[in-house]
């Protein structure tokens, strides 16, 4: 009965919709975010220690592909790290399935007290789940551990949007200086990199919650200081 209930239940699907949805976002923002912070940086750093536009173009293109590349690497990584961790976790609840029933048994009726079944009501949800191994392994790894599986793609997915996003968030510093001289590239640069901020902080705020405004002139903020860093350290070379 509970089986069926759950295969006919649209919200599961939804959510999980929702879920990754959630997780699209954060790695746009991650790899945009990084990407344009980073290269805005070192744009600011070689074209206050420099000033030879030839040099801040050739140093924004290297730190715009390394960052790129670095990004996604670690966003594979870090994917595959969660993959690992989530068999290893089921494999260790099908062992103690396996070898102490008794003890899982119990989890899961504490699990289920704590959402409020009480009585025959929780016996027989008991029951229903330790009856089906799958069904049963599935509750120990969701509503115990709170782990989520993560699926074979998932790695190579994060990797392509998390690198593609910080390879975009790059380039929006370093395209004034294709165009304009250094003095100019410089604080055209810092604005529009501040404007982006701002927009991709109130896209989240808008998206999950919290004031748009707020969250917008906070990663603007956050992240022009960041930048300016580069630029002083530049400005220390020069002298």
């Amino acid at each position: 009965m509970f089986k069926r209930q759950k295969q006919q239940n649209p919200g599961a699907d939804g959510f999980k919709s929702e879920n990754h949805k959630g997780n699209r976002l954060s790695e746009v923002i991650l790899g945009g975010q990084d990407g344009l912070v980073n290269v805005l940086g070192v744009l600011l750093g070689v074209a206050a220690a420099s000033q030879e536009t030839r040099i801040v173009i050739a140093g924004g293109l290297a730190a715009t592909f390394a960052e790129s590349i670095s990004m996604a690497a670690v966003a594979y990584t870090s994917k595959l790290a969660d993959r690992d961790f989530y068999e290893s976790e089921m494999e260790r609840e099908k062992r103690e399935i396996r070898e102490v029933p008794e003890l899982e048994r119990d989890e899961v009726k504490e699990i289920y007290r704590e959402k409020g079944f009480k009585g025959k009501i929780l016996d027989e949800i008991v029951d229903v789940i330790v009856s089906n191994k799958k069904i049963w392994l599935e509750t120990m790894m969701s509503d115990e551990l709170h782990l989520s599986p993560v699926d074979k793609k998932r790695p190579l997915t994060a990797a392509f949007v998390v690198g593609f996003s910080a390879l975009m968030g790059s380039l929006i510093p370093l395209i004034p200086f294709f165009f304009v001289p250094i003095r100019e590239g410089i604080i055209i640069a810092i604005i529009i990199s501040a404007v982006t901020l701002f927009i991709v902080g109130a896209i989240k705020a808008l998206m999950t919650v919290g004031n748009w405004g707020k969250s917008g002139l906070q990663m603007a903020v956050i992240g022009t200081v960041s930048a300016m860093a580069g630029y002083g350290v530049g400005l220390l070379f020069q002298a």
